[in-house]
């Protein structure tokens, strides 16, 4: 008899999910492509911090297109320091534009 599930979800290391989306400043603004990398237990804890972290950086609205999982760390600026940062606890916030 197998006493381990073959399907295991417990990760070894935090899962880091990016986002990717736009965020308004004001209700007249084009907006601004953003990618935000945060550690969290599941995607709706993911989506909600996002939002929160947007609501206190002074976004409005924000329209989040893309969730994953990063599989591996990234080694280019500025999602290198972003990675960083979200493993540290913070819900690092890449504005484009």
């Amino acid at each position: 008899m197998i006493t381990t599930p073959d399907n295991d979800n417990k990760l070894d290391s935090p899962m880091v999910f990016i986002i990717l989306g736009k965020g308004y400043e004001s209700k007249e603004s084009e907006g601004i492509e953003l990618h935000i990398l945060l550690t969290a237990p599941d995607d709706d804890t993911a989506v909600r911090e996002a939002l929160n972290a947007l609501s206190e950086e002074g976004f409005i609205e924000a329209d989040l297109d893309q969730i994953g999982v990063l599989t591996e760390e990234p080694v280019e600026e500025p999602h290198a320091s972003a990675y960083q940062g979200a493993l540290e606890g913070e819900v690092s916030i890449i504005r484009f534009g």
